[in-house]
């Protein structure tokens, strides 16, 4: 694949297309929709900075689940009375509401899953296993979640096919041109992470994409970390199929959802067996059901989807623009304060980057911070973030990051900034 048959030098384009008058986020008023904010950690007003794990939940959904336990609970698709038909519009709303979110073309392709983890499964087992063959070849990037890692080597091992890796460069930017080299005619499938959980990289996925088209290779792409911080158009992007998690997008946990363009979803056999999936049952034969269900086997978590509907609904509203913009600019602002602090080192340096800071102080294991930021009111994480590779590839064991979201200010950033020089005064 030749790199000039690309757009131009291969620049990223931004994350989300700021639309020109966007309103501007009303942090204050958003921050107050969120219940858990309000609190303090070890005596001081919390600062929530661990997002790229798991979101926080505004009033809103936390008053959808409840309003389904307390009126609406019942099992759905299958009872004729008004609890079961209640809850079946609210389930069936949600997925119409995900459509839109992603700019499907069918609501039929739309499959309700645990989280990005089991959707990337299903795609693993469903499409790629019965499509390969001893030395077919599945290409991932350097930067992969561990979700994103795992479920294509238990594959290799079932099928004889090889995991090629495409590298980064020191900045965390995929290496658009050893990507390309990579792709070749045992190239059966690429997946690969739309959002850096551990580096914030956007990677430039609509030349990775086109790149793949170019050959005939379907692509999956791994949202998780990119759709709640951005809009995303699935038509645009023209991806196979694309996972996103329900709970960093302000959703409950357990509840996620996969794309997959329809053609290919109804060529692909059911996931999983059981109540639900089949349209006919007799012991010599099983006729499964139709898109999106023969995918969702048995009694499926509906408290979840309702909640992911109505986080939809909340960041809707808000504008996918403005979340972004405003995430960018705490970002930048983030950025540059963190500069002027003694011995910080950034992890995962991109010139297109989304809204998490990954870091190290000197010789301060990244524990340690965390720690002494708890005892400040600051939640961030450490570790090696379900990405163990990206670690390798940097020689090191563990980063801290602090990750934002459309509730976070410049006054956190500025209590994070002041409880890091308070690491540096302790460990000196």
């Amino acid at each position: 694949m030749n790199l000039r048959s690309l757009s131009g030098s291969g620049a990223q384009k931004p994350l989300a297309v700021v639309k020109q008058g966007s309103p501007a986020l009303d942090v204050t008023r958003v921050r107050a929709d969120f219940p858990i904010l309000q609190q303090e950690v070890h005596g001081k007003p919390l600062v929530y900075l661990d997002n790229a794990a798991t979101s926080q939940k505004p009033q809103r959904v936390i008053e959808a689940l409840t309003h389904y336990y307390t009126h609406d609970n019942s099992n759905i698709h299958r009872g004729v009375h008004l609890l079961s038909e209640r809850a079946t519009a609210a389930f069936e709303g949600a997925r119409d509401k995900v459509q839109r979110f992603l700019n499907a073309a069918d609501r039929r392709e739309i499959v309700f899953v645990r989280g990005a983890t089991e959707g990337i499964n299903l795609v693993a087992q469903s499409y790629a296993r019965p499509r390969l063959a001893a030395g077919d070849e599945i290409l991932i990037t350097a930067m992969e979640h561990h979700s994103n890692i795992v479920p294509w080597q238990m594959l290799c091992e079932q099928t004889g096919a090889v995991l090629k890796v495409a590298p980064i460069n020191d900045a965390g930017e995929v290496e658009l041109e050893e990507f390309c080299r990579l792709l070749g005619p045992r190239t059966k499938l690429v997946s690969v992470v739309h959002v850096s959980n551990a580096l914030g990289t956007i990677n430039p996925v609509r030349d990775m994409i086109r790149a793949a088209h170019d050959i005939g290779v379907p692509v999956l792409l791994d949202g998780a970390q990119a759709a709640p911080h951005t809009a995303v158009d699935v038509r645009e992007l023209d991806c196979e199929f694309y996972v996103l998690s329900g709970h960093k997008l302000y959703a409950p946990t357990g509840i996620g959802a996969l794309y997959g363009k329809a053609e290919l979803l109804e060529a692909m056999p059911p996931y999983q067996g059981g109540g639900d999936m089949i349209r006919l049952v007799t012991f010599e034969h099983t006729e499964y059901n139709s898109l999106p269900y023969k995918f969702e086997a048995g009694t499926p978590h509906i408290a979840g989807v309702i909640g992911l509907g109505a986080a939809i609904d909340y960041v809707s509203e808000l504008g996918m623009d403005a979340i972004a913009t405003h995430e960018d600019a705490l970002l930048r602002y983030a950025t540059a304060a963190a500069a002027d602090i003694p011995g910080i080192r950034l992890v995962g340096t991109a010139r297109d980057k989304a809204g998490i800071l990954s870091f190290l102080l000197g010789r301060v294991h990244p524990h340690d911070i965390g720690t002494i930021l708890d005892h400040e009111g600051i939640a961030i994480r450490t570790g090696h973030h379900c990405a163990m590779p990206v670690m390798q590839r940097f020689n090191i064991p563990a980063t801290a990051r602090a990750s934002f979201a459309l509730y976070n200010n410049e006054d956190d950033v500025d209590r994070l900034i002041a409880a890091l020089h308070k690491v540096i005064e302790v460990f000196g």
